[in-house]
């Protein structure tokens, strides 16, 4: 009988063995040293960082290679996330992926912007197929930037499983031999839980901290830990690499328990639907309190995220009476640099000081049952599933404002929150929306809307009312005066903004013809490059049109001159 290929890898896994993946097949995407700016499954809000970053010296336009022969399955240009990317199917059954670039490079170029000029959209994904867009190894194919979501100039890389689209930790593939690594992993924080319901560890049902001392080998030593009843331990740990100043994740942890593997986890693959499952992975309530991000060596119940579902027991330490424990923690980055903390455990039957902090409300959270909550106008409902764990809900309504507990308890999947504004007086139905409040900031969500019954679909908890967006977004700042002249000019701009729901739409017109432009939602800038080649000698008339999600618009119009044509292929730099 043949097992299905995830539970063949899961076994591998739990064998300790690693799949064998081609070491020398994919060259590097960039000519440059490779230092890392973010490794594979790295800690990241509501998500694991899917692949690596590589920093661009500082700068953008670098040339992107091919890391090996394909064909280009995928173009993808967002304003967010990866800007634009591409996506190169490989015959070996893997597909790379190049992230946060500036532009494209020859035929993909011209590709892609044939589609946005047909679809007359900046924000465009298409599929080419298997024979439309080869690339040979080395080809450059693209020039790095800082589209999309990133912090800052880099080259987002991504090896996946072309099958299961799995991302891979591109390490794996000989990526380090490129990145030489000789420092040990380090250590912030040592924190132990007590799990369960009459667990008391230092004197505490909180989590609390542990004192470590360096020891001569590079070990760490903690202070022993007196305890009763199941405990679990987490850590705040980050890693260093040769010649890079960045923090960096891990690749590994394993505890041990009197010298016997308890629990571990090992970042190699994960499929994206899981990848929220790091709410739960870590210590989400000091996230969120004070934006630390640790690392659990258990679990309180068993969920599918296929990182720690390898091991037979849940991490937790039943400590018991006339016992001690020698349990450690090894840290480890790919290249096997370790670091150790040994902690001495010893059952205690002292009764705690520091009591847990739970209040209880009317409205008790079974996270395998569906829930419905309704108070006044507003009603709740949460499936079954969308939370981690039975929790009391702070679930109150006043002058038509939900609060809906608040950010430290992770969400999993969507809750429905709904008014009924048939009692609320002056509504503008058509310009109203749901937002959240994130401290006096609202947040835009989708509103549906069927009869008096507004809905939305939420993964955040907090506080939810409604408000009404009469004002059209603001085009300001353009690049030019009016009537200037742009012969030395390869582009235009403007700024673009909306102070409510956001901005939905824009589109630009030369004398009537649509244009593309480009949009930097953090710069704000709406941009047109003059290599499309849409204007006239002379004279050109200019308007802008944009509009923001709840149907107000804005139109600015100005003219300029230009007398000199530029070519339709836009040179590289």
């Amino acid at each position: 009988m043949k097992l299905p290929y995830f539970l063949l890898f899961l076994s591998a896994y739990c064998l300790g063995q690693t799949p064998d993946y081609p070491k020398d097949y994919f060259q590097s995407p960039l000519n440059i040293p490779l230092f890392a700016s973010g490794s594979f499954a790295e800690l990241r809000g509501n998500h694991f960082h899917s692949g690596l970053d590589f920093k661009t010296q500082q700068k953008e336009g670098l040339p992107v290679y091919a890391a090996a022969d394909g064909f280009v399955s995928r173009i993808k240009i967002s304003e967010k996330g990866y800007g634009k990317a591409i996506y190169v199917t490989h015959p070996n059954g893997y597909t790379t992926v190049y992230g946060h670039l500036k532009k494209f490079e020859g035929p993909l170029a011209d590709f892609i912007k044939k589609r946005q000029y047909a679809q007359k959209s900046y924000e465009i994904e298409v599929f080419p197929s298997a024979g439309e867009l080869t690339v040979k190894k080395g080809q450059t194919i693209a020039f790095s930037g800082n589209t999309g979501s990133s912090g800052g100039p880099h080259l987002h890389f991504e090896i996946r499983d072309t099958k299961t689209e799995e991302t891979i930790n591109p390490m794996f593939f000989g990526f380090d031999i490129l990145m030489p690594d000789t420092k040990i992993p380090a250590v912030n924080d040592l924190i132990v839980y007590a799990v369960g319901d009459s667990a008391v560890v230092n004197s505490s049902q909180r989590p609390i901290p542990v004192s470590l001392s360096l020891q001569p080998d590079g070990s760490y030593l903690a202070a022993k830990v007196l305890a009763k009843g199941a405990i679990g331990f987490g850590v705040n740990t980050y890693d260093l690499s040769d010649k890079n100043y960045n923090w960096n994740g891990i690749f590994k942890a394993e505890t041990f328990l009197n010298g016997s593997k308890w629990f571990g986890y090992e970042f190699n693959r994960f499929a994206f639907d899981e990848t929220r499952y790091i709410n739960n992975f870590i210590d989400y309530y000091r996230y969120k309190t004070l934006k630390q991000s640790v690392q659990k060596l258990f679990y309180k119940r068993n969920y599918p995220f296929s990182l720690v579902s390898g091991n037979k027991k849940n991490g937790q330490i039943v400590v018991l009476p006339n016992s001690v424990y020698n349990y450690r923690i090894e840290i480890s980055d790919f290249h096997n640099n370790k670091r150790v903390i040994n902690i001495p455990i010893q059952y205690s039957n002292a009764e705690a000081t520091i009591a847990k902090e739970e209040k209880t409300t009317p409205y008790f959270v079974k996270s395998k049952n569906d829930n419905n909550y309704t108070k006044d106008n507003v009603s709740v409902f949460i499936p079954a599933g969308s939370f981690y764990e039975d929790f009391y809900l702070n679930f109150n309504v006043k002058d038509n404002v939900l609060f809906l507990h608040n950010e430290t308890v992770p969400v999993h999947s969507n809750l429905t929150v709904t008014f009924d504004v048939t009692g609320i007086p002056d509504v503008n139905k058509e310009k109203a929306f749901i937002a959240r409040m994130d401290g006096t900031t609202p947040e835009y969500f989708t509103t549906y809307k069927k009869g008096n019954l507004f809905s939305v679909r939420t993964k955040d908890l907090g506080r939810f009312q409604l408000m009404t967006d009469t004002i059209a977004p603001k085009i300001y700042r353009p690049s030019f005066t009016e009537g200037g002249n742009l012969d030395k000019s390869d582009s235009l701009s403007v700024r673009i903004s909306d102070d409510l729901s956001g901005i939905k739409e824009y589109s630009g017109y030369i004398n009537g013809k649509w244009i593309l432009m480009e949009y930097d939602f953090k710069t704000k800038a709406l941009t047109h490059f003059f290599s499309d080649a849409v204007y006239e000698e002379g004279k050109n008339e200019l308007k802008v049109v944009v509009s923001d999600k709840m149907g107000n618009s804005t139109i600015f119009e100005t003219h300029f001159f230009k007398t000199q044509k530029q070519s339709s292929v836009e040179k590289p730099n």
